[in-house]
Protein backbone atom coordinates (compact mmCIF):
# COMPACT_ATOMS: atom_id res chain seq x y z
CA UNK A 1 0.00 0.00 0.00
CA UNK A 2 1.57 3.40 -0.83
CA UNK A 3 1.63 5.65 2.13
CA UNK A 4 2.88 9.63 1.74
CA UNK A 5 3.74 12.43 4.13
CA UNK A 6 1.03 14.65 3.40
CA UNK A 7 2.06 18.35 4.84
CA UNK A 8 -1.72 19.18 4.93
CA UNK A 9 -2.69 16.39 7.94
CA UNK A 10 1.19 16.73 8.98
CA UNK A 11 0.87 13.02 8.54
CA UNK A 12 1.72 9.81 6.51
CA UNK A 13 -1.21 8.70 5.29
CA UNK A 14 -2.46 5.77 2.83
CA UNK A 15 -2.42 6.92 -0.56
CA UNK A 16 -5.87 6.92 -2.60
CA UNK A 17 -6.42 8.14 -5.87
CA UNK A 18 -9.72 9.98 -6.68
CA UNK A 19 -9.83 7.98 -9.52
CA UNK A 20 -9.23 4.57 -9.77
CA UNK A 21 -6.06 3.32 -11.50
CA UNK A 22 -5.17 7.15 -12.31
CA UNK A 23 -3.42 9.82 -10.64
CA UNK A 24 -3.62 13.35 -11.30
CA UNK A 25 -0.58 15.71 -10.37
CA UNK A 26 0.14 19.15 -10.05
CA UNK A 27 4.37 20.13 -9.98
CA UNK A 28 5.31 23.68 -9.29
CA UNK A 29 8.00 24.25 -13.06
CA UNK A 30 10.39 26.80 -13.64
CA UNK A 31 9.98 30.64 -13.59
CA UNK A 32 12.34 31.30 -16.43
CA UNK A 33 14.39 34.07 -16.08
CA UNK A 34 17.78 32.46 -15.64
CA UNK A 35 18.91 28.58 -16.03
CA UNK A 36 17.81 26.07 -13.18
CA UNK A 37 19.99 25.47 -10.45
CA UNK A 38 20.98 22.09 -8.64
CA UNK A 39 18.32 23.50 -5.95
CA UNK A 40 15.43 23.26 -8.53
CA UNK A 41 16.19 19.97 -10.16
CA UNK A 42 16.64 18.40 -6.43
CA UNK A 43 12.61 19.31 -6.54
CA UNK A 44 11.91 18.28 -10.12
CA UNK A 45 13.80 14.89 -9.22
CA UNK A 46 11.81 14.39 -6.17
CA UNK A 47 9.07 14.49 -8.59
CA UNK A 48 10.19 12.28 -11.05
CA UNK A 49 10.61 9.42 -8.52
CA UNK A 50 7.76 10.12 -7.26
CA UNK A 51 5.70 9.97 -11.05
CA UNK A 52 7.92 7.18 -11.97
CA UNK A 53 6.83 4.80 -8.91
CA UNK A 54 3.35 5.82 -9.43
CA UNK A 55 3.90 4.18 -13.13
CA UNK A 56 5.92 1.31 -11.63
CA UNK A 57 2.74 0.52 -9.59
CA UNK A 58 0.58 0.35 -11.98
CA UNK A 59 -1.31 4.04 -12.27
CA UNK A 60 -1.65 6.18 -15.45
CA UNK A 61 -0.10 9.26 -14.19
CA UNK A 62 -1.10 12.91 -15.34
CA UNK A 63 1.03 15.31 -14.55
CA UNK A 64 1.27 19.20 -14.65
CA UNK A 65 4.19 21.26 -14.86
CA UNK A 66 3.69 24.94 -15.35
CA UNK A 67 5.94 27.58 -16.82
CA UNK A 68 5.96 30.90 -15.42
CA UNK A 69 6.75 32.92 -18.34
CA UNK A 70 5.55 36.27 -16.58
CA UNK A 71 7.24 37.72 -13.40
CA UNK A 72 8.72 40.33 -12.08
CA UNK A 73 12.45 38.76 -12.47
CA UNK A 74 11.44 37.88 -15.99
CA UNK A 75 10.42 41.05 -16.61
CA UNK A 76 12.86 43.38 -15.20
CA UNK A 77 16.25 40.90 -17.09
CA UNK A 78 14.01 41.01 -20.46
CA UNK A 79 14.34 44.93 -19.48
CA UNK A 80 17.91 44.82 -18.82
CA UNK A 81 18.37 42.94 -22.39
CA UNK A 82 16.86 44.95 -24.23
CA UNK A 83 14.31 41.92 -25.45
CA UNK A 84 10.52 41.60 -25.16
CA UNK A 85 9.42 38.88 -22.78
CA UNK A 86 8.33 36.36 -24.53
CA UNK A 87 12.02 36.28 -26.68
CA UNK A 88 13.70 36.36 -23.51
CA UNK A 89 11.54 33.61 -21.62
CA UNK A 90 11.07 30.97 -24.91
CA UNK A 91 15.64 30.93 -24.75
CA UNK A 92 15.20 29.56 -21.04
CA UNK A 93 12.40 27.18 -21.68
CA UNK A 94 14.47 25.71 -24.15
CA UNK A 95 17.46 25.31 -21.62
CA UNK A 96 15.17 23.89 -19.17
CA UNK A 97 14.01 21.27 -21.33
CA UNK A 98 17.51 20.16 -22.26
CA UNK A 99 18.68 19.95 -18.91
CA UNK A 100 15.68 17.84 -17.95
CA UNK A 101 16.46 16.05 -20.74
CA UNK A 102 19.98 15.27 -19.70
CA UNK A 103 18.75 14.52 -15.96
CA UNK A 104 16.46 11.97 -17.53
CA UNK A 105 13.99 13.75 -16.02
CA UNK A 106 10.69 11.94 -17.70
CA UNK A 107 8.53 14.89 -19.54
CA UNK A 108 4.79 15.21 -18.07
CA UNK A 109 1.61 14.98 -19.64
CA UNK A 110 1.51 19.33 -19.65
CA UNK A 111 3.84 22.12 -19.40
CA UNK A 112 1.32 25.13 -19.80
CA UNK A 113 2.80 28.46 -19.54
CA UNK A 114 1.17 31.40 -18.07
CA UNK A 115 1.07 33.87 -20.99
CA UNK A 116 -0.99 30.92 -23.06
CA UNK A 117 -3.32 30.97 -19.93
CA UNK A 118 -4.40 34.59 -19.17
CA UNK A 119 -7.78 34.40 -20.06
CA UNK A 120 -8.52 31.38 -17.22
CA UNK A 121 -7.03 33.31 -14.78
CA UNK A 122 -9.24 36.30 -15.47
CA UNK A 123 -12.50 34.03 -15.15
CA UNK A 124 -11.27 32.94 -11.73
CA UNK A 125 -10.86 35.97 -10.55
CA UNK A 126 -14.10 37.19 -12.07
CA UNK A 127 -15.26 34.13 -9.87
CA UNK A 128 -13.74 35.14 -6.54
CA UNK A 129 -14.87 38.95 -7.26
CA UNK A 130 -18.76 37.79 -7.31
CA UNK A 131 -18.71 35.79 -4.05
CA UNK A 132 -17.01 38.46 -2.22
CA UNK A 133 -13.56 36.72 -2.01
CA UNK A 134 -11.81 39.86 -3.36
CA UNK A 135 -12.00 43.72 -4.41
CA UNK A 136 -10.78 45.95 -6.88
CA UNK A 137 -8.54 48.81 -5.99
CA UNK A 138 -6.78 51.41 -8.21
CA UNK A 139 -7.07 48.61 -11.07
CA UNK A 140 -5.04 45.96 -9.64
CA UNK A 141 -7.40 43.11 -7.44
CA UNK A 142 -6.68 41.65 -4.20
CA UNK A 143 -7.82 38.33 -2.44
CA UNK A 144 -9.11 39.12 1.38
CA UNK A 145 -7.64 36.24 3.21
CA UNK A 146 -10.17 37.56 6.12
CA UNK A 147 -13.24 35.67 4.17
CA UNK A 148 -10.96 32.39 4.23
CA UNK A 149 -11.45 31.06 7.52
CA UNK A 150 -9.16 28.60 6.78
CA UNK A 151 -5.98 30.35 5.47
CA UNK A 152 -3.19 29.10 7.44
CA UNK A 153 -4.59 25.37 7.67
CA UNK A 154 -1.59 23.95 4.84
CA UNK A 155 1.33 26.20 6.69
CA UNK A 156 0.02 25.95 10.09
CA UNK A 157 0.67 29.67 10.05
CA UNK A 158 -1.82 32.18 12.21
CA UNK A 159 -3.24 34.89 9.80
CA UNK A 160 -3.60 37.18 12.63
CA UNK A 161 0.03 36.75 13.64
CA UNK A 162 1.38 37.67 9.77
CA UNK A 163 3.51 40.81 9.87
CA UNK A 164 4.66 42.55 6.49
CA UNK A 165 8.20 41.70 5.48
CA UNK A 166 9.40 38.25 5.42
CA UNK A 167 5.78 36.61 5.06
CA UNK A 168 3.81 38.98 3.92
CA UNK A 169 4.62 40.93 0.56
CA UNK A 170 5.29 44.75 1.36
CA UNK A 171 4.65 46.14 -2.47
CA UNK A 172 1.07 46.09 -2.99
CA UNK A 173 0.69 49.22 -0.70
CA UNK A 174 -2.64 49.85 -2.20
CA UNK A 175 -4.47 46.65 -0.80
CA UNK A 176 -7.10 47.18 2.28
CA UNK A 177 -5.15 44.56 4.52
CA UNK A 178 -1.04 43.86 4.42
CA UNK A 179 -2.14 40.39 4.60
CA UNK A 180 -3.77 40.12 1.01
CA UNK A 181 -2.26 39.12 -1.66
CA UNK A 182 -2.76 39.98 -5.59
CA UNK A 183 -4.73 38.67 -7.73
CA UNK A 184 -4.18 41.10 -10.97
CA UNK A 185 -1.40 44.02 -10.77
CA UNK A 186 -2.03 46.72 -12.58
CA UNK A 187 -0.43 47.74 -15.20
CA UNK A 188 2.96 49.39 -14.92
CA UNK A 189 5.37 51.67 -17.44
CA UNK A 190 8.15 49.17 -19.53
CA UNK A 191 6.01 46.04 -18.10
CA UNK A 192 3.36 43.48 -20.94
CA UNK A 193 -0.13 43.83 -20.16
CA UNK A 194 -3.19 42.40 -20.74
CA UNK A 195 -6.54 43.96 -21.00
CA UNK A 196 -8.86 42.85 -18.29
CA UNK A 197 -12.56 44.04 -16.67
CA UNK A 198 -10.36 46.12 -14.14
CA UNK A 199 -7.61 47.67 -16.59
CA UNK A 200 -5.21 46.88 -17.96
CA UNK A 201 -2.30 44.66 -16.56
CA UNK A 202 -1.02 41.34 -15.67
CA UNK A 203 -1.66 38.73 -13.35
CA UNK A 204 -0.18 37.83 -10.16
CA UNK A 205 2.17 34.74 -9.32
CA UNK A 206 -0.42 32.59 -7.38
CA UNK A 207 -3.30 32.73 -9.43
CA UNK A 208 -1.63 30.91 -12.47
CA UNK A 209 -1.25 27.76 -10.40
CA UNK A 210 -4.91 27.39 -9.60
CA UNK A 211 -6.24 28.32 -13.01
CA UNK A 212 -3.76 25.77 -14.99
CA UNK A 213 -3.98 23.16 -12.14
CA UNK A 214 -7.75 23.23 -12.50
CA UNK A 215 -7.94 23.67 -16.24
CA UNK A 216 -6.15 20.19 -16.73
CA UNK A 217 -6.80 18.31 -13.61
CA UNK A 218 -10.31 19.62 -12.23
CA UNK A 219 -11.09 21.50 -9.57
CA UNK A 220 -10.00 18.65 -7.12
CA UNK A 221 -6.79 16.57 -7.31
CA UNK A 222 -4.79 14.00 -6.25
CA UNK A 223 -1.48 15.05 -5.72
CA UNK A 224 0.48 18.76 -5.06
CA UNK A 225 4.23 18.93 -4.84
CA UNK A 226 6.64 21.08 -5.01
CA UNK A 227 9.78 22.54 -2.01
CA UNK A 228 8.94 23.41 1.07
CA UNK A 229 9.64 27.23 0.50
CA UNK A 230 6.64 27.11 -1.64
CA UNK A 231 4.32 25.82 1.37
CA UNK A 232 3.97 29.73 2.61
CA UNK A 233 3.05 31.93 0.99
CA UNK A 234 2.35 30.30 -2.52
CA UNK A 235 0.55 27.18 -1.67
CA UNK A 236 -1.30 28.40 0.75
CA UNK A 237 -2.36 30.83 -1.41
CA UNK A 238 -3.54 28.93 -4.26
CA UNK A 239 -5.80 27.10 -1.26
CA UNK A 240 -7.57 29.93 -0.58
CA UNK A 241 -8.12 31.35 -4.06
CA UNK A 242 -9.40 27.77 -5.13
CA UNK A 243 -11.18 26.73 -2.77
CA UNK A 244 -12.51 29.82 -1.82
CA UNK A 245 -14.00 30.27 -5.82
CA UNK A 246 -14.58 26.49 -5.88
CA UNK A 247 -16.31 25.55 -2.51
CA UNK A 248 -14.31 22.11 -2.99
CA UNK A 249 -11.42 20.73 -1.68
CA UNK A 250 -8.17 21.60 -4.32
CA UNK A 251 -5.61 19.11 -3.54
CA UNK A 252 -6.03 15.85 -1.68
CA UNK A 253 -1.87 15.59 -0.79
CA UNK A 254 0.18 17.78 -0.33
CA UNK A 255 3.93 16.54 -0.96
CA UNK A 256 7.13 18.97 -0.06
CA UNK A 257 10.73 18.48 -0.19
CA UNK A 258 13.65 19.84 1.30
CA UNK A 259 15.96 22.10 0.51
CA UNK A 260 19.38 21.48 -1.15
CA UNK A 261 22.53 23.53 0.35
CA UNK A 262 26.16 22.97 -0.87
CA UNK A 263 28.80 21.97 1.34
CA UNK A 264 26.63 22.73 4.08
CA UNK A 265 25.78 26.43 3.27
CA UNK A 266 22.95 27.59 1.36
CA UNK A 267 23.77 28.51 -2.02
CA UNK A 268 24.39 31.81 -2.89
CA UNK A 269 26.21 33.51 -5.93
CA UNK A 270 27.63 35.66 -3.26
CA UNK A 271 29.29 32.85 -1.59
CA UNK A 272 30.36 31.83 -4.98
CA UNK A 273 28.90 27.87 -4.32
CA UNK A 274 25.68 28.85 -6.74
CA UNK A 275 25.80 25.79 -9.78
CA UNK A 276 23.46 25.25 -12.86
CA UNK A 277 23.15 22.05 -13.76
CA UNK A 278 25.34 23.76 -16.85
CA UNK A 279 28.07 24.76 -14.43
CA UNK A 280 28.50 21.04 -13.53
CA UNK A 281 28.64 19.43 -16.74
CA UNK A 282 31.11 21.81 -18.02
CA UNK A 283 33.39 20.94 -15.22
CA UNK A 284 32.80 17.39 -16.73
CA UNK A 285 30.48 15.69 -14.50
CA UNK A 286 28.62 12.94 -15.79
CA UNK A 287 24.89 14.08 -15.93
CA UNK A 288 23.14 10.65 -14.41
CA UNK A 289 26.09 10.75 -11.23
CA UNK A 290 24.19 14.07 -10.58
CA UNK A 291 20.81 12.44 -10.90
CA UNK A 292 21.96 9.81 -8.81
CA UNK A 293 23.04 12.20 -5.78
CA UNK A 294 20.10 14.82 -6.42
CA UNK A 295 17.87 11.13 -5.99
CA UNK A 296 19.75 9.43 -3.57
CA UNK A 297 18.26 11.74 -0.47
CA UNK A 298 15.14 11.04 0.94
CA UNK A 299 12.93 14.17 -0.29
CA UNK A 300 12.02 15.02 3.26
CA UNK A 301 15.62 15.31 4.84
CA UNK A 302 18.05 18.57 3.74
CA UNK A 303 20.24 17.65 0.80
CA UNK A 304 23.65 17.88 1.00
CA UNK A 305 25.49 18.50 -2.06
CA UNK A 306 29.24 17.74 -2.19
CA UNK A 307 31.98 17.78 -4.87
CA UNK A 308 32.99 14.63 -3.03
CA UNK A 309 29.42 13.20 -2.60
CA UNK A 310 29.25 13.72 -6.52
CA UNK A 311 32.35 11.71 -6.98
CA UNK A 312 31.04 9.49 -4.85
CA UNK A 313 28.04 9.41 -7.14
CA UNK A 314 30.01 8.86 -10.28
CA UNK A 315 31.27 5.84 -8.41
CA UNK A 316 28.88 4.03 -7.50
CA UNK A 317 26.83 3.93 -10.92
CA UNK A 318 29.72 3.19 -12.20
CA UNK A 319 29.85 0.32 -9.77
CA UNK A 320 26.16 -1.20 -11.00
CA UNK A 321 26.87 -0.72 -14.96
CA UNK A 322 29.82 -2.87 -14.03
CA UNK A 323 27.84 -5.31 -11.84
CA UNK A 324 25.80 -5.78 -14.82
CA UNK A 325 27.96 -5.71 -17.28
CA UNK A 326 29.73 -9.02 -15.41
CA UNK A 327 26.32 -10.45 -15.26
CA UNK A 328 25.10 -10.31 -18.96
CA UNK A 329 28.38 -10.80 -20.54
CA UNK A 330 28.37 -14.30 -18.55
CA UNK A 331 26.96 -17.75 -19.47
CA UNK A 332 26.31 -20.40 -17.07
CA UNK A 333 25.35 -23.38 -17.04
CA UNK A 334 24.88 -24.06 -13.11
CA UNK A 335 21.40 -24.90 -11.91
CA UNK A 336 21.93 -22.67 -8.66
CA UNK A 337 21.67 -23.42 -5.00
CA UNK A 338 18.48 -21.97 -3.80
CA UNK A 339 19.73 -19.27 -1.85
CA UNK A 340 19.72 -16.86 -4.92
CA UNK A 341 16.67 -17.38 -5.76
CA UNK A 342 15.38 -16.67 -2.46
CA UNK A 343 17.89 -13.19 -2.47
CA UNK A 344 16.10 -12.19 -6.34
CA UNK A 345 12.48 -12.36 -4.20
CA UNK A 346 13.44 -10.94 -1.26
CA UNK A 347 15.03 -7.73 -3.12
CA UNK A 348 12.52 -7.39 -5.24
CA UNK A 349 9.67 -7.25 -2.10
CA UNK A 350 11.71 -4.73 -0.20
CA UNK A 351 12.89 -2.18 -3.21
CA UNK A 352 9.11 -1.82 -3.56
CA UNK A 353 7.70 -1.92 -0.35
CA UNK A 354 10.35 0.79 0.91
CA UNK A 355 9.19 3.08 -2.37
CA UNK A 356 5.56 2.34 -1.17
CA UNK A 357 6.78 3.71 2.42
CA UNK A 358 6.69 7.31 1.49
CA UNK A 359 9.46 6.85 -1.12
CA UNK A 360 11.82 5.48 0.69
CA UNK A 361 14.62 5.51 -1.72
CA UNK A 362 17.38 4.87 0.70
CA UNK A 363 15.85 1.42 1.26
CA UNK A 364 15.03 0.98 -1.94
CA UNK A 365 18.93 1.48 -2.65
CA UNK A 366 20.49 -0.75 -0.33
CA UNK A 367 17.93 -3.41 -1.73
CA UNK A 368 19.67 -3.10 -4.76
CA UNK A 369 23.01 -3.27 -3.42
CA UNK A 370 22.35 -5.96 -1.04
CA UNK A 371 21.25 -8.09 -4.41
CA UNK A 372 24.68 -7.15 -6.46
CA UNK A 373 26.63 -8.29 -3.02
CA UNK A 374 24.70 -11.83 -2.99
CA UNK A 375 25.19 -12.14 -6.65
CA UNK A 376 28.56 -11.47 -6.99
CA UNK A 377 29.28 -14.07 -4.26
CA UNK A 378 27.18 -16.74 -6.10
CA UNK A 379 29.35 -15.31 -9.44
CA UNK A 380 32.64 -16.18 -7.68
CA UNK A 381 31.51 -19.15 -6.65
CA UNK A 382 29.87 -20.37 -10.10
CA UNK A 383 26.39 -20.73 -8.08
CA UNK A 384 24.26 -19.12 -11.11
CA UNK A 385 22.15 -20.51 -13.09
CA UNK A 386 20.91 -19.18 -16.16
CA UNK A 387 17.50 -18.54 -15.28
CA UNK A 388 18.67 -16.48 -12.28
CA UNK A 389 21.00 -14.48 -14.49
CA UNK A 390 18.25 -13.36 -16.26
CA UNK A 391 15.17 -12.95 -13.69
CA UNK A 392 18.48 -10.15 -11.86
CA UNK A 393 18.84 -8.64 -15.25
CA UNK A 394 15.03 -8.40 -15.85
CA UNK A 395 14.85 -6.79 -12.48
CA UNK A 396 17.05 -4.31 -12.69
CA UNK A 397 15.58 -3.27 -15.73
CA UNK A 398 12.45 -2.94 -14.03
CA UNK A 399 14.11 -1.05 -11.30
CA UNK A 400 15.07 1.66 -13.87
CA UNK A 401 11.76 2.34 -14.28
CA UNK A 402 11.89 4.49 -11.35
CA UNK A 403 15.81 5.06 -10.71
CA UNK A 404 16.54 6.32 -14.49
CA UNK A 405 20.56 5.77 -13.80
CA UNK A 406 21.45 2.37 -14.84
CA UNK A 407 22.60 2.28 -18.64
CA UNK A 408 21.28 -1.78 -19.53
CA UNK A 409 23.52 -4.02 -20.65
CA UNK A 410 23.05 -5.35 -23.94
CA UNK A 411 22.00 -9.17 -24.15
CA UNK A 412 22.48 -11.56 -26.46
CA UNK A 413 19.92 -13.25 -29.32
CA UNK A 414 19.36 -16.92 -27.72
CA UNK A 415 20.86 -17.82 -30.73
CA UNK A 416 24.36 -16.66 -29.91
CA UNK A 417 23.69 -17.60 -25.97
CA UNK A 418 23.16 -21.22 -27.44
CA UNK A 419 26.41 -21.47 -29.18
CA UNK A 420 28.31 -20.06 -26.10
CA UNK A 421 26.68 -22.67 -23.72
CA UNK A 422 27.80 -25.26 -26.30
CA UNK A 423 31.10 -24.07 -26.05
CA UNK A 424 31.05 -24.01 -22.69
CA UNK A 425 29.79 -27.91 -22.87
CA UNK A 426 32.28 -28.57 -25.36
CA UNK A 427 35.28 -27.74 -23.47
CA UNK A 428 33.57 -29.87 -20.24
CA UNK A 429 34.03 -32.93 -22.28
CA UNK A 430 37.65 -31.92 -23.76
CA UNK A 431 36.17 -32.03 -27.47
CA UNK A 432 38.18 -28.89 -28.11
CA UNK A 433 37.93 -28.64 -31.50
CA UNK A 434 34.64 -28.42 -31.79
CA UNK A 435 35.21 -25.41 -28.75
CA UNK A 436 37.31 -23.64 -31.00
CA UNK A 437 34.96 -23.92 -34.23
CA UNK A 438 32.03 -22.00 -32.33
CA UNK A 439 34.61 -20.09 -31.07
CA UNK A 440 35.58 -19.06 -34.68
CA UNK A 441 31.92 -19.05 -35.74
CA UNK A 442 30.76 -16.44 -32.95
CA UNK A 443 34.10 -13.67 -33.98
CA UNK A 444 32.57 -14.34 -37.40
CA UNK A 445 29.19 -12.71 -35.97
CA UNK A 446 31.60 -10.04 -34.10
CA UNK A 447 31.32 -11.91 -30.83
CA UNK A 448 34.45 -12.41 -28.50
CA UNK A 449 34.77 -14.90 -26.12
CA UNK A 450 36.83 -14.60 -22.63
CA UNK A 451 37.63 -17.84 -20.42
CA UNK A 452 37.34 -16.45 -16.56
CA UNK A 453 37.75 -18.25 -13.39
CA UNK A 454 34.31 -16.75 -13.16
CA UNK A 455 33.06 -18.25 -16.15
CA UNK A 456 32.81 -17.49 -20.15
CA UNK A 457 32.23 -13.46 -20.85
CA UNK A 458 31.55 -12.07 -24.07
CA UNK A 459 32.05 -8.89 -25.46
CA UNK A 460 31.82 -6.81 -28.70
CA UNK A 461 34.83 -7.74 -31.22
CA UNK A 462 36.76 -4.16 -31.48
CA UNK A 463 39.68 -2.90 -33.43
CA UNK A 464 42.03 -4.37 -31.00
CA UNK A 465 41.01 -7.88 -32.01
Amino acid sequence: MLRFFNTLTGRIEEFHPLSEGEVRMYTCGPTVYDYAHIGNFRAYIFEDLLRRHLKFRGFRVIQVMNITDIDDKIIRRANEVGEDIFTFASRYIEAFFEDIDALRIERAEYYPRATEHIEDMKRLIERLIEKGHAYIKEGSVYFKIDTFPDYGKLSKLDPESLEVGSRVDADEYTKDDVRDFALWKARKEGEPYWDSPWGEGRPGWHIECSAMSMRYLGETFDIHTGGVDNIFPHHENEIAQSEAATGKPFVRYWLHCQHLVVEGEKMSKSKGNFYTLRDLLEKGYDPVAIRYLLLATHYRKPLNFTFEGLRNAETTVERINDFLDRLASSSFTSSGNGALEKAISRAEEKFTAELDDDLNISGALAALFELIRETNTALDSGAISEGERRKILSLFRNWNRVLGVIEEPEELPDELLRLIRERNEARRARNYKLADEIRARLLEKGIVLEDTKYGTRWRRKSLRD
